[in-house]
């Protein structure tokens, strides 16, 4: 008997909606980051969020996508030719991804998540690689770590069947960016800068920003559910709480350690909450999840003063905000997973399973990237001087200025 799969047009409209939500984060990210660096170095930072739109599409079109969700091969990829230049990859549903969906749609929500993450990078290397460097690290880095842990984890690759599991991206978006930003600043070094730090040069902006952030989490978590259905309102709720604990907690521990709270605070508080509770949001209970909040106020707090304390030049905390609240996010999925939400329950083979993957992969991360960026310093010219970075990239690279004097 033939088995007719239906496409559900109130499911296809949510995930048309949650696609569109992810995509506003990019620009979202770039008023983020736009905001938090210095005012000579603002649109060249925004620019790198804008596109990678381009790039990483066509990227995800002729090849990436079939590699990430094609016919498995040992666990660790798929297959290029399954999907290549979107060959079929139609309206029907894909009983695997989606199954009252189009593929095609599927296909763009995806892409979403691919787009975004080499741009979390680029706060921690800030006025640190050319035009040059950026595009071949966003090339290459897509290529060679975003798409093949993609596979592991989400497109029947080895770790999605020894039962890891991450609903919205801590460990295939944030784990990798966050530990990749990490080595980048091992390999660049510190900024040529005469005076140390980075001001923020417009907080209204990266509110906006943070504010788009916030808007288009809500996708980028209830869309891991394919549909609108009860999972996507539990990981829906999740978020808010997950935002709102973290959030709380980064303020109350920012004012036990300098008796003020700064609005940068509140800002990287909650985007900390967002990284930390999306892996988990469609495995736990909103209880459980402002637990999960605290854990990413004070972890992810922890982290952005022991790199302080190292002198590393992250400079917008991407490996303490998001590099370990996705991490850390991924541990917890073992504690608070509960078997009524999701077929998945805390226990202690799943802690070992979630720690065991979620290690691998940011070794993984952290590896191949300085590897990268090692090869690419050698061979090419990838850093700005110093010249270039007092002067400003902007009007230096682009010839434009985000503000007129």
């Amino acid at each position: 008997m033939e088995v007719v799969i239906l496409i559900e047009s109130g499911n296809t409209a949510f995930m048309m909606l949650c696609t569109a939500m992810v995509c506003l984060m990019i620009p979202g990210l770039a008023f983020f980051y736009g905001g938090l660096v210095r005012r000579r170095s603002t649109l060249i930072i925004m620019m790198q969020s804008f596109i990678s739109m381009g790039i990483v599409t066509m990227i995800w079109i002729f090849g990436g996508f079939s590699l990430a969700f094609g016919r498995d091969y040992g666990g660790l990829i798929g297959n290029f030719k399954s999907y290549f230049a979107l060959s079929n990859v139609d309206l029907n549903p894909n009983i695997l991804h989606g199954s009252s969906i189009p593929f095609i749609l599927f296909f763009a929500f995806q892409l979403m998540f691919c787009v975004i993450t080499v741009p979390l990078m680029t706060g921690a290397f800030a006025e640190r690689l050319n035009i040059k460097g950026y595009l071949l690290l966003l090339i290459f880095w897509t290529i060679l770590i975003y798409i093949p842990v993609c596979h592991w984890v989400w497109g029947n690759g080895f770790l999605e069947k020894i039962g890891f599991v991450d609903f919205a991206g801590g460990s295939v978006i944030h784990t990798t960016a966050g530990f990749g930003s990490l080595a980048s600043i091992f390999v660049l070094g510190n900024r040529k800068l005469k005076k140390k730090g980075m001001q923020p040069n417009n907080l209204m902006a990266a509110a906006i920003g943070t504010g788009l952030l916030w808007f288009g989490w809500f996708g980028f978590n209830s869309g891991g559910a394919l549909g609108a259905n009860y999972l996507a309102s539990i990981a829906f709720v999740n978020t808010i709480v997950g935002l709102s604990s973290a959030m709380v907690t980064w303020m109350i521990f920012s004012y036990i350690q300098k008796g003020r709270i700064n609005f940068l605070d509140i800002l990287t508080g909650s985007v900390a909450g967002l990284a930390t509770v999306t892996p988990c949001s469609g495995y736990i209970k909103p209880i459980s999840a402002i637990f999960v909040g605290i854990f990413a106020g004070v972890i992810c707090n922890l982290a952005v003063k022991y790199r302080e304390s190292k002198g590393w030049d992250d400079a917008l905390d991407v490996w303490g905000v998001h590099g370990i609240g996705g991490f850390t996010g991924t541990i917890l999925i073992g504690f608070f997973a509960a078997s009524s939400i999701n077929e998945v329950s805390a226990s202690l083979t799943q802690i070992l399973i979630q720690t065991g993957g979620v290690v691998l992969i940011a070794i993984y991360s952290f590896v191949l990237t300085f590897i990268m960026l090692k090869i690419f310093k050698y061979f090419f010219n990838i850093e700005p001087t110093k010249q270039e970075i007092e002067e400003g990239l902007d009007e230096y690279l682009l010839a434009e200025k985000a503000y007129m004097e």
